[in-house]
């Protein structure tokens, strides 16, 4: 396991960008896979998108290609630019790792349960 910590989070108008941070306590270089979910009160965590320990990104549908998700492994970090932001992208976003190497599931398949490093969260709000 590792520690993480979100930053980025904001308050923005609609149509509007966020970048949104997350740091690693420890190397997450063997980590197969980092992701991004988010959760608003009184529903499930929902994947937004997740980075394995290749080059392969995934994306949730209600992404419409507005994100990116980029990974540094020498910097231990996580990263989600989010463009064009909607009302309802608000909720708290949070990081995600499986610092294990590959499992023999694929990251895309990956639910919550499946990550043993979560961060705090960060809040996003968007307002119309």
């Amino acid at each position: 396991q590792v520690q993480l910590v979100e930053s980025g989070g904001g308050s923005v108008q609609a149509g509007g960008s966020l970048r949104l941070s997350c740091v690693s306590s420890g190397s997450i270089r063997s980590a197969y896979c980092m992701a991004w979910f988010r959760q608003v009160p009184g529903k499930e965590r929902e994947r937004v998108s997740t980075f394995n320990s290749g080059t392969t990104t995934t994306y949730a549908d209600f992404v419409e290609g507005r994100f990116t998700i980029s990974r540094d492994n020498f910097k231990n970090s996580l990263y989600l630019d989010m463009s064009s932001l909607k009302p309802e992208d608000t909720a708290m976003y949070y990081c995600a790792a499986d610092t294990h190497p590959w499992r023999g599931r694929f990251c895309s398949d990956y639910g919550p349960d499946d990550f043993n490093s979560w961060g705090q969260g960060t809040q996003v709000t968007v307002s119309s």
